[in-house]
């Protein structure tokens, strides 16, 4: 990383986001904040349509306050996000989605409240957005009031378990450099790896509980796109959350958590996207999944966190599905293909 010279860098991996303004109308949401002590860093990940020139246009532009970077092949979001880190000259680091946007105050809040308090993370709330705009939708909480303050073992657990999203945060660079760090590259879902680790390394959290960043909404997001490849990507990301807990002496203590939270993204939130997002079902690979579920955390099913938090109708399918991968694909198919036809059934009728 670069010497701290700025309040705040805020990195954006960009691909292929030129049409429709997109990128334009994230990038001045950011160079038009009344934090003025802070630089934008745009990392281009091989794009192939002209987000490039937009970029080295805002360069031109804005030459003291943002930066351009150009990865020569794809890395994806993490390898994008890894060099933005490499060079940010900022106190804190923040993260914005390249169709996403922030109010204008945004991280003028955020740092403020990290200031006064001390925090290392400070976090807010988002609002979904189906067109531009800066009137608050649907505000999603993020995060809750007691997950602030010092953070001790129990506020730790609880931030495991309700984490909120990464661009909605800003952290101190220290997190960053107090032990080697990197986001994974070449895969989606490298957020997942990496955020609990991010949080172990902090002290103290701060929440304002407003929507400051809006999330827009459209078919090529990535988490509105189902396919193999990114079901495997989310699974490997939890196979890296549960090595970085190993490898930094802290899985014994954040055991029952770190079980919960590799059965719920590596398992049951894959397996079920998988089955409903995917129209080809390679039954293999979900035995494969099932199985190397059990490797992982054999007695799963009897996490509190599991007992607690998951629906009794998705324990009941994997329940099945651990018992016999060829009945769950069979049963599962057919049940929800069978709502499926109702429900278009119906809208045919309600027209």
């Amino acid at each position: 990383m670069g010497g701290i010279i700025l309040k705040l860098s805020v990195i954006v991996p960009v691909y292929n986001m030129a049409a429709d303004g997109k990128l334009e109308y994230c990038l001045d949401s950011l160079l038009h904040q009344t934090l003025t002590d802070m630089e934008v860093i745009a990392v281009d990940d091989a794009s192939t349509d002209n987000s490039g020139e937009i970029l080295r246009r805002y360069q031109q532009q804005y030459p003291k306050r943002f930066v351009a970077e150009f990865l020569p092949e794809n890395h994806r979001q993490g390898g994008a996000k890894n060099r933005g880190l490499s060079i940010s000259r900022g106190e804190f680091i923040g993260f914005v989605d390249s169709d996403d946007w922030v109010t204008p105050d945004c991280f003028e809040q955020l740092v403020r409240r990290a200031e006064e308090t001390g925090a290392d993370v400070a976090g807010c709330d988002f609002c979904y957005a189906y067109s531009k705009g800066m009137e608050p939708g649907e505000r999603i909480p993020c995060n809750r009031p007691e997950q602030t303050g010092i953070l001790d073992h129990d506020k730790k657990v609880s931030l495991f378990l309700h984490p909120g999203a990464l661009v909605t945060k800003i952290y101190r660079r220290e997190l960053f450099e107090m032990a080697p760090f990197a986001f994974p590259e070449h895969m989606f879902f490298e957020d997942n790896a990496t955020g609990v680790e991010l949080l172990r390394r902090a002290t103290h959290f701060e929440y304002i509980e407003k929507p400051l960043y809006f999330y827009f909404q459209h078919s090529a997001s990535t988490v509105h796109v189902v396919t193999k490849e990114r079901c495997e990507n989310r699974m490997e990301a939890m196979r890296i959350m549960v090595r970085y807990a190993r490898e930094n002496g802290y899985f014994e203590e954040f055991r029952e958590i770190l079980e919960y939270k590799f059965t719920n993204l590596f398992y049951q939130n894959t397996l079920f996207s998988y089955m409903q997002g995917c129209r080809h079902i390679d039954p293999f690979f979900v035995r494969r999944m099932g199985r190397e579920m059990r490797e992982y955390f054999p007695r799963f099913q009897e996490n509190p966190y599991y007992a607690a938090e998951v629906h009794p109708e998705e324990k009941m399918w994997m329940r099945l599905q651990q018992r016999s991968t060829l009945l769950f694909v069979i049963y599962y198919k057919a049940k929800f293909g069978y709502r499926k036809r109702i429900n278009q059934w119906r809208e045919r009728k309600n027209k």
